[in-house]
């Protein structure tokens, strides 16, 4: 961590400048009686300054698990076992997260101010004893000196940006009042009042109608686009992720298996787990008889000790494949891969 010593004194020229989050080497384990089963394998990406990146994967494939590692949410049976994570704040502001207790003062600064997160259940996310406009304003009311009545007014205007009817009534509703779309917007809010830095939306659109996910989709880039925020993606819905991401990260069972600017990974995608993935998007139009889907079913995160994690479900698998573990392989610049199909010259 030589370089995280340099903080505010260091020569912001020497840093990218435009890179607002970088996560490096990140393991993560979980205690399960008496095994310890790592559930995130050395995942290392960059977060741009006004950019956004999807990590895409199917469930259970170690994306909220990550995220959750980053902003120091584990539960007690969670540690990080290895890895550096780093935030550049505003003025070039260096603070390397990895380094401070889940609820120090350092990391209550950063959480929802800088680093905004929408998770991915509503449903146990809010506190069903305080009422939905009392949840958004505390977040805001914590990181700056405002008042009550002027904080509801905020509240309010960030639900009716966000599609809720009649909000100036609606916000002194509890969470039982609302429908599972309207908790998921109420999320979105906590998440967005304070205009923060990083936004990470894990999968922010699920319990919601196509209608109201543009909306959402169209407020989040308009953030992006007025305030330069930077968007961590979490999803497997590989059309919000044409539309919306500028870099992707591919996870498979807790490892990134591919990495890259969104036209590398679309148009020149070397994983076969990608590869199947972008086969699996359905196309108006498409005349099959039966759509492409990737066989088998995901392994258990425990049950691959060697060797390539994809191996059960791939069709190019070699012997090298089932071996150590697999190297990462630079196609391009910025774009990398993690499979021995790279050095065979093979294209999934």
């Amino acid at each position: 961590m030589t370089y995280l010593i340099l903080r505010v004194d260091a020569d912001m020229k020497d840093l990218k400048r435009d890179i607002v989050l970088s996560v490096e080497n990140l393991h993560t384990s979980f205690q399960v009686g008496r095994r310890t089963i790592e559930v995130v394998k050395g995942v290392s990406f960059e977060v741009h300054r006004g950019k956004t990146l999807a990590i895409v994967g199917e469930s259970g494939c170690g994306k909220s698990v990550t995220i959750h590692s980053v902003m120091k949410l584990l539960p007690p049976q969670g540690r990080i076992t290895a890895g550096k994570v780093t935030y550049y704040g505003k003025n070039g502001r260096v603070l390397p997260l990895s380094e401070y207790p889940p609820y120090s003062k350092e990391m209550r600064a950063v959480r929802g101010r800088e680093i905004g997160i929408i998770f991915q259940d509503p449903m146990a996310s809010l506190n069903p004893v305080y009422t939905i406009g009392d949840q958004i304003i505390e977040n805001l009311r914590q990181h700056e000196r405002i008042g009550k009545k002027e904080a509801l007014e905020r509240a309010v205007a960030m639900l009716q940006r966000l599609g809720i009817p009649d909000a100036a009534r609606r916000v002194h509703d509890y969470p039982h009042q609302f429908s599972g779309g309207m908790k998921q917007r109420a999320m979105i809010a906590i998440a967005m009042i304070c205009n923060p830095q990083i936004l990470i939306a894990d999968e922010p659109t699920t319990a919601l109608d196509v209608t109201i996910q543009a909306q959402i989709m169209e407020l989040m880039q308009e953030l992006q686009d007025t305030g330069g925020t930077s968007i961590i993606l979490i999803t497997h819905n590989m059309g919000l992720v044409a539309e919306m991401a500028h870099y992707i990260a591919v996870m498979y069972l807790g490892r990134v298996v591919e990495y890259g600017t969104a036209e590398q990974v679309f148009e020149d995608a070397r994983h076969p787990y990608t590869a199947g993935l972008l086969k699996s998007v359905p196309v108006l139009g498409m005349k099959k008889d039966r759509m492409y889907t990737i066989r088998g079913t995901t392994p258990s995160v425990d049950e691959v000790k060697e060797g390539c994690e994809f191996t059960s479900r791939c069709d190019y698998v070699m012997e090298s494949c089932r071996k150590g573990v697999i190297p990462e392989y630079l196609v391009d610049e910025g774009h990398m891969v993690r499979c021995n199909l790279v050095a065979e010259g093979i294209r999934p």
